[in-house]
């Protein structure tokens, strides 16, 4: 896995290549955080959360979490790390996109996440 700073910088290259319209209201902007975040719920210490899109008094913002791409993604090399960037990053700009359109309900990303989520659940509790 590479260090953190190379991290940073696929981040941002990666940010470089994204239409100018994603950034709308990103008033928060984008944070790389060094820690590990594992899902609050988990059933184990198997579900990590490589990125958030989140709104709070800050305003909207996408967080994503180096120690979870640390730890899931062991001896990967840099190109390997970077689709995994560009994979997490479209999905938290999609939620961003998402909540700025209004869409919502059964075809949204965040039902989409929660189906995830719950099949996970499915699969652990056997």
């Amino acid at each position: 896995m590479i260090d953190l700073e190379d991290f940073r910088q696929i981040v941002a290259d990666e940010l470089d290549l994204l239409p100018e319209v994603f950034f709308k209201d990103l008033n928060g902007g984008i944070i790389v955080q060094e820690n590990v975040y594992l899902h609050p719920d988990r059933v184990a210490d198997d579900l990590y959360i490589m990125g958030t899109y989140s709104l709070n008094a800050s305003g909207r913002q996408i967080t994503l979490y180096y120690g979870s791409f640390a730890h899931t993604m062991g001896n990967a090399d840099r190109e390997q790390v970077r689709t995994k960037v560009r994979e997490v990053l479209r999905h938290e700009f999609r939620h961003h996109m998402e909540f700025l359109s209004g869409i919502s309900g059964k075809k949204s990303l965040v039902a989409e996440d929660e189906r995830s989520l719950h099949d996970y659940f499915a699969m652990r509790r056997k």
